[in-house]
């Protein structure tokens, strides 16, 4: 579904990605763990065609096109979304305007109808459902006084919503309660755990993955992915740290 090989990325002059290898079947939920700095943000935004970021190499084949070749509304009508580690506030435009207009602006590429007011109404209360959240919260301005864990809802409905093929999560737990926590984990499996999906899942925590549960774990160092595994991978990483399974795979190498 997803195919990254040998992937190059730099800012300005500073080398991120430094040949990153990865592929994603359809149907796996595979997480990307991995250190501070490491360029686990970096392969999200690259993915999701955010400026800033110069591929310099190497190729990302989605559904079978070239992604990179794809503007970032284009890559989002071929089924791509991207959650981000820090969602962005959007002064006067509230949730259900922007829901809306989005999921319809994708429908029109994909060459279907648009959604009417009350159709859409009544599918995000179903999906505002799913993450236990109160319509009047779709109602205020997008994450304007939102808290970090209404934010990271916030934007699991929006995916609810949008109904995408594929999802990259950029550290979806990051500030997120327990409870809360819970509650985004079940909207995962809820949205995404469908024939036909995919996601990738950045985080840093094995509590995200006790409620996921991904099908592949891999460790994102240095710009590359250095090892790949069931879930048991991740459990070592709780237990053992980073430095451990990235010095066993050069040594491996």
């Amino acid at each position: 579904m997803l195919t990254i090989n040998n992937l190059r990325a730099q800012v300005g002059d500073t080398a991120i990605l430094k040949g990153l290898t990865l592929q994603v079947a359809v149907g796996e939920i595979h997480a990307i763990m991995g250190p501070n700095g490491a360029g686990k943000s970096t392969l999200s935004n690259v993915l999701g065609g955010k400026p800033g970021y110069e591929v310099t190499a190497g190729s990302v084949e989605f559904r079978g096109q070239d992604l990179l070749d794809l503007d970032p509304h284009e890559r989002a009508a071929a089924g791509l979304f991207l959650g981000f580690q820090y969602p962005v506030e959007i002064p006067g435009v509230s949730n259900v305007q922007f829901l809306r207009e989005a999921l319809n602006s994708q429908r029109k590429a994909r060459g279907e109808e648009a959604l009417s007011g009350g159709e859409f109404l009544k599918l995000a209360k179903e999906k505002a459902g799913l993450l236990k959240m109160d319509m009047e919260m779709l109602k205020r301005q997008v994450n304007v006084g939102f808290s970090g864990g209404e934010k990271k809802r916030a934007e699991m409905v929006q995916m609810g919503i949008l109904d995408p093929a594929f999802a990259v999560l950029d550290e979806t737990d990051s500030g997120l309660d327990i409870d809360a926590l819970r509650i985004v984990g079940e909207g995962i499996n809820a949205i995404m755990r469908q024939p036909g999906k995919g996601v990738l899942l950045i985080t840093h925590y094995q509590r995200l993955l006790d409620v996921v549960k991904p099908d592949k774990v891999s460790v994102l160092a240095d710009g590359r992915i250095v090892q790949t595994g069931g879930p048991e991978l991740a459990l070592r990483l709780e237990d053992e740290g980073y430095d451990a399974l990235v010095n066993e795979s050069l040594v491996d190498a």
